[in-house]
């Protein structure tokens, strides 16, 4: 898709700013974000969270947003693909809150918001996304176990990494295998404004995993596949 936001309706264009004037207006009281200039967020949350548009089809999808925080990159794709079903997930009761906020000023109705941990899906939630996007969640080799079990067969993951996108994915080769999944291309970008490099690492799960998959975050963390 086209990323210039120039050429985005009018209505999409009024969203998106109304999404910033409530991430600064509720940064003043909740810490959600570090950067403030109007430029720098159009550039690092915007055309960051929609660089993956590029190369992934999320157009009439059903998406979740795992470990949502502030709201990115589930919102301004929300607000850019409103045939599409986004589900924002977030462990922080605060976030959840604000999140819902957004929701309903913004008149979003293709959002729901879900107070609730990753390794925590339950049987409604399992194998029934198209999309599951990750931002600044956690490495590679963790991610993997508490996103793929959200997809159905042939689902995308989106993760949204840095630099050193490479020795994540080294690192989770072994969590590749068993979760039966690939890697199915890199994107990388530099962001229209401030020339930065991106790294998005789009994953293909390509059939059904295990059900002891996700274990407990405890488990996960002291022995990641």
């Amino acid at each position: 898709m086209d990323l210039n936001l120039n050429n985005f309706s009018e209505e999409m264009k009024s969203k998106l700013q109304k999404f910033m004037d409530l991430v600064l207006k509720e940064n003043e009281v909740m810490n959600l974000t570090a950067i403030t200039d109007h430029d720098e967020f159009i550039d690092k949350h915007f055309y960051d969270s929609l660089l993956p548009t590029e190369v992934v089809d999320f157009n009439n999808k059903n998406i979740i947003d795992i470990g949502s925080g502030a709201g990115f990159p589930g919102i301004p794709l929300a607000i850019t693909f409103p045939n599409s079903k986004i589900t924002l997930l977030d462990p922080m009761n605060k976030r959840c809150i604000f999140l819902k906020k957004v929701v309903t000023e913004l008149d979003l109705k293709n959002v729901t918001v879900i107070c609730k941990r990753a390794e925590d899906i339950d049987s409604l939630s399992r194998e029934s996304y198209d999309i599951v996007t990750a931002r600044a969640v956690t490495n590679l080799r963790v991610l993997l176990e508490l996103t793929l079990p959200y997809l159905k067969d042939n689902g995308l993951l989106v993760a949204y990494k840095g630099i050193k996108y490479q020795d994540e994915i080294n690192e989770a080769n072994n969590a590749l295998k068993t979760l039966n999944s690939k890697v199915k291309l890199i994107q990388n970008r530099k962001l229209p404004i401030s020339k930065e490099d991106r790294f998005n690492i789009i994953i293909v799960k390509e059939k059904n995993i295990d059900k002891k998959f996700p274990r407990d975050f405890s488990q996960i963390k002291k022995n990641p596949l």
